[in-house]
């Protein structure tokens, strides 16, 4: 299928990027996913060449461009590279409109260049031990003490959590006030009391750094506030469509990458004397699965359109992440199965693929979250 989603201006962003992904991605990522974390210099060179903060404004670095098809195209090439430790999604898609909607000018002059630079890599702490998708069941908690806010708390499976310097915190200041009583607080590289866990052993995204995060009477300054105080659930409301839909532009590129592959794979691979991909129930899965995939595209870019015209609902951006990422959990599996043994060998980037993509129904607001969202706004009782 053509896509009619991109200009020029576009393309030429996507040389870019593979080249970037060319020298200083490929190289180093089989080293990265040994040692659980990718270099800090790959954020120094990304920023240097321009693809972190490309919505932030010029005047602190950044490409000062709101236009969510560069995200996209970050998001895309890193899939099917299957570079799956970069953090880029994280930083572009989910941190940036916290920074640039909700901090003030003082916090911009702080946290931006840094973050358009690579200097400053970002992370946001929402779950819990006890919670996940659950948000409003959040535990940790934040008590005004003068200048400063006292936290107390913990959470786990924080993407960026080992490499993060600054990270919001979703916390608890307001007990009594159930859903407008939370806020967003900023924590620092080195604030007394922040201390980060083990980097956690995932089945996939292994080059990726997620941790648990501790906080012990962390003394965060009134000046790390982002937005406002009480309206953190809000903030998070607002923000939570764009994560969502960056989550489904991973799985639309997982699904054509893993297509892709499986096409050539079948028409190199012989069986009985012939080629598998002669065979009728291969031509019928692969029809079937080629189907699916672009009508997954056509989807996630026609709402990545109407994100851009901030027109994305909260029910659409559910539907495209649920849909898209059991789509692509789906079409793995069924591509693994057509490289028969072959495929359970991790050297097959099948077998990374299917261990990549089996969070993707999970993180972001799980399947099950995302169907009770779109449930809610049918109106039904």
């Amino acid at each position: 299928m053509e896509r009619t989603l991109f200009e020029p201006e576009h393309d030429l962003f996507r040389e870019s990027f593979r080249k970037f992904l060319d020298q200083h991605v490929a190289p180093n990522h089989a080293k990265w996913e040994e040692q659980g974390i990718v270099d800090r210099e790959v954020w120094l060179e990304a920023g240097k060449q321009g693809f972190l903060g490309m919505a932030m404004p010029e005047e602190y670095g950044g490409g000062g461009v709101k236009d969510f098809r560069y995200n996209a195209i970050v998001a895309e090439e890193s899939v099917r590279g299957q570079y799956s430790g970069l953090g880029f999604a994280l930083h572009n898609d989910v941190i940036a409109p916290y920074l640039s909607e909700l901090a003030n000018e003082e916090q911009k002059q702080r946290w931006l260049p840094g973050f358009c630079s690579g200097e400053i890599i970002t992370a946001i702490a929402m779950t819990e031990p006890g919670t996940g998708s659950d948000l409003q069941g959040i535990k940790t908690r934040a008590v005004r003490d003068g200048d400063d806010w006292v936290l107390n708390g913990s959470k786990t499976f924080i993407t960026n959590g080992i490499n993060s310097d600054i990270v919001i915190v979703v916390a608890q200041t307001d007990p009594e006030k159930g859903a407008m009583g939370f806020s967003l607080l900023v924590v620092e590289r080195g604030m007394p009391g922040f201390e980060r866990g083990r980097n956690l052993d995932k089945l996939g995204l292994k080059a990726q750094d997620t941790a648990e995060l501790s906080f012990t009477d962390v003394r965060v300054p009134a000046a790390n506030l982002l937005g406002q105080e009480g309206q953190g659930f809000i903030h998070l409301m607002q923000n939570l469509p764009q994560e969502r839909l960056s989550i489904a532009v991973m799985a639309a590129a997982a699904m054509e990458a893993c297509l892709d592959m499986t096409i050539q794979y079948v028409r190199d691979r012989k069986a009985f004397g012939k080629p598998i991909g002669t065979f009728q129930n291969t031509r019928f899965v692969l029809a079937e699965l080629a189907t699916k995939t672009t009508a997954v595209r056509v989807l996630v870019d026609r709402f990545i359109e109407d994100l851009n015209r901030g027109k994305l609902s909260v029910e659409d951006a559910a539907m495209a992440k649920w849909w898209s990422t059991e789509e692509q959990v789906e079409l793995i599996d069924r591509c693994l199965q057509l490289h028969g043994g072959y495929g359970y060998m991790k050297e097959y980037p099948i077998a990374k693929a299917y261990m990549d993509a089996r969070v993707q129904t999970i993180y972001g607001g799980t399947t099950e979250i995302m169907k009770e969202i779109i449930g809610r706004s049918l109106k039904l009782s």
